[in-house]
């Protein structure tokens, strides 16, 4: 597949990038580079080959579901003007 200088415009306003007439030559010879590189993935056999998540194989760490409150609550209400029992204090805005 070879991208026209049409193509390669089109593309910019798409894009929504700013593109002079000097540039679009340079611009379509790298969309049609880009074009034939995945074209010539599509060649791989990839029959029998897993999708994998990493180029190494790991197993994902994980913790355990447990609810605590994450003991710093203290932290959280430091530079809170007013708290009380680990609560933001705010104005009453509603009557």
């Amino acid at each position: 597949m070879s991208i026209d200088d049409a193509t390669v415009r089109r593309i910019a306003h798409l894009a929504r990038i700013a593109v002079t007439e000097a540039e679009i030559p340079h611009l379509q010879g790298e969309l049609n580079a880009i074009l034939a590189f995945v074209e010539q993935l599509s060649e791989v056999n990839i029959e029998g080959v897993e999708p994998m998540t990493s180029v190494t194989p790991m197993e994902m760490k994980k913790r355990q579901d447990v609810v605590n409150d994450g003991g710093i609550a203290d932290e959280v209400v430091a530079n809170a003007p007013e708290t009380q029992d680990h609560f933001f204090l705010v104005p009453k805005v509603v009557e």
